[in-house]
Parts: structure tokens; sequence; C-alpha cells
């Protein structure tokens, strides 16, 4: 990760990743409403899509841990050089190890939802235990670092702690789609704020990094990371929107005398305590 590149690439993971988290719970919401519209609205669609989710999951962690092992600087699956006596690359070995536990939660869904050998549940609490294994990381990743270095490292894992907590409180309360909204937004926060530690310390056009001692630099990058956070709620609102929309389209389409009573059962349905 020592490169802008290294920050682009796990961002790029977890844009993808709280963008299609943010798609799959609205879909499930309305689709449970709407459940004559559309495929993936049976169990057996969304069992699919989870596994094809462990699948990606375990790819792009692979992605991950042959990069950081196998870059002209990285380890090379060697942690300590007996003879010059002192640990290999050990940046690389925590980002390494941080990708394998979201590969290891990727294959926990793959037992889950496709052997039915795990309850369902344990795919949540393993995703979760993946973002708290990230956040330590990053806890103790920035010793002897500049500044601002620090800093922005201290806003990531913010995120980080967000989303582990956000994931873990749905495996507490399934369903509850307040909740996978608020774990995608710290996601997608986090995603994003890869992309900016990237633009702040190797700036891709070749121009100096920033100030590492500049407090302007810090008040600025506080705001920007609201404004990042901003960013995933807007993420948020078009997709629920759009998918909304899609649906509820079909629905007018395909049963169009069923409409106003449909519009009724949703309006006794929607109460507060159901969202």
């Amino acid at each position: 990760m020592g490169s802008f590149r290294g920050h682009a690439l796990p961002g790029s993971f977890f844009l993808f990743f709280g963008f299609w988290w943010s798609v799959k719970c609205i879909m499930k919401y309305v689709c449970k409403k709407n459940k004559k519209t559309c495929f993936p609205g049976s169990r057996a669609g969304f069992l699919r899509l989870e596994i094809i989710e462990g699948l990606i999951k375990i790819s792009m962690a692979l992605i991950g841990m042959t990069a950081e092992q196998f870059v002209p600087s990285g380890p090379r699956l060697r942690l300590y050089n007996y003879e010059e006596k002192h640990w290999t690359n050990l940046m690389s070995w925590q980002h390494s190890t941080m990708y394998f536990f979201f590969g290891l939660s990727g294959l926990v869904d793959i037992l889950c939802f496709a052997t039915r050998a795990l309850p369902v549940s344990l795919s949540k609490m393993m995703l979760s235990n993946a973002f708290f294994v990230e956040g330590f990381i990053f806890y103790f990743h920035t010793h002897g670092r500049a500044m601002l270095d620090i800093y922005i490292h201290q806003l990531l894992f913010l995120s980080v702690i967000g989303a582990a907590i956000c994931i873990f409180m749905e495996f507490l309360f399934r369903g509850n789609i307040v909740l996978e909204l608020l774990g995608s937004s710290f996601v997608l926060l986090q995603g994003s704020w890869f992309w900016q530690i990237g633009f702040v310390l190797y700036p891709p056009d070749g121009s100096p990094e920033w100030n590492q001692t500049d407090h302007g630099n810090m008040l600025f990058l506080t705001v920007c990371f609201c404004w990042h956070y901003a960013f995933a709620y807007f993420i948020l609102g078009v997709n629920y929107a759009f998918i909304t929309w899609l649906i509820r389209s079909k629905v007018k389409k395909n049963f169009p005398s069923d409409m106003r009573l449909l519009k009724n059962v949703e309006r006794d349905q929607e109460s507060e305590e159901e969202i």
C-alpha cells in the first residue's frame, strides 16, 4: 500500500462492496413488498447472489494478497530474513492479513448459503470480524509516521469501526434495512477515503505530497471526510430511488389492476417499527 495504486486497489474493492450491499438490501426490502414482480425477490435468487458475492470476496482477497506479496518490494511470502536478522516488509504482511480475513468471510458465505453446513447468521459475524481485524491493524499501522499521515489513518479507522459495529448489529438484528444501509454508508466512506489517502500521500500526477505538519491540511481533511460521507449518502439515496422506481414500475406494468390494492397494503405495512 506504499503507493497510490496500493490505496486505490482496496478503495475500489470497498466502493464496489459498499455499492453492492446497498443495492442488495434495498432490493430485498422492496421485493419483499412486491413478491410477484422479480426473480431476485425469490429466496433462491438471493441465495445465488450471496454465493456469487462470496466468490467475488475470495477473488478480490487473492488479488490483494498477491499484489502485496509479489510487488517488486514485497516480501514474497518471506516473513523473516535470517541472513540480515530482521522482519521482511511487515507493512505488506499487515495488508495481506487484512485481505485474508475478507477472503475467509467469502469462504464462510459460500459454506453458509451453498451447503447449509453452517448457520446463515455466521456470514454476518465473519464479515464483522473482518472489519474489526482491519480496524485493529490500522489502529497500530502508523507508528512513527508524520502527523498528517497518522490523522488521515485515524479517520479511516473511524469508518472501519463504524462498518464493523453496524454489521455486528446486523448479526443481532437480521433484516433491519436501516442498519444495513448505515453499514453500507461506512463501507462506501472507507472506499472513497482510501482513494483520498492515496491522493494526499502519493499524488498520481507526480506533484509533492501534502505538507505533513500543516494544521490547515488537517482542518481541511476533517471537512473533506464529512464530504466523503455525504457522497456515500448521496449514492444510497440514488440507489434507493432508482430501485424503488424500477420495481414499482414493473408492478404497474405487470399488474395494473392490482395497483390500488397494492398501495393500500404497502401503506398498512410501512409502520415505523417495520422500517
